[in-house]
């Protein structure tokens, strides 16, 4: 008995480690396939005409021409999420107009310094 398709694993360069095929095909945004799947598994089977098979054409073409997000762009967009958790937790966090905090250890300084 062959196994099926799902179940046959490779490296995945992305992540470093073994996966099944049943990960790949539904890793990608909105459970769609991995951006790198007809990459990784040419060499295994025939993986395009698997999804070409299972996929009516408008869909099948949406996969092969899906690229994932330039780094910048995802390096971005953590940074406005990381933002919007921050200003959940302390709305005045990112105010950059506020006073700074004061605290007992930086008031010292300040006085010694004064001092001098």
């Amino acid at each position: 008995m062959t196994p099926s398709h799902d179940q046959l694993e490779r490296r995945c360069p992305r992540l470093g480690g073994t996966v099944e095929f049943s990960y790949c095909r539904c890793v990608g945004d909105n459970g769609k396939p991995c951006w790198k799947v007809f990459d990784c598994w040419w060499e295994v089977f025939d993986v395009v005409a698997y999804f070409k098979a299972r996929l009516d054409k408008a869909s099948f073409e949406k996969i092969v021409s899906t690229r994932p997000k330039p780094k910048i762009t995802s390096i971005l967009e953590m940074v406005e999420q990381a933002k919007q958790r921050i200003a959940e937790d302390d709305p005045t966090a990112l105010d950059v107009n506020r006073e700074p905090r004061s605290t007992p250890e930086v008031d010292e300084k300040q006085e010694e310094s004064d001092d001098r």
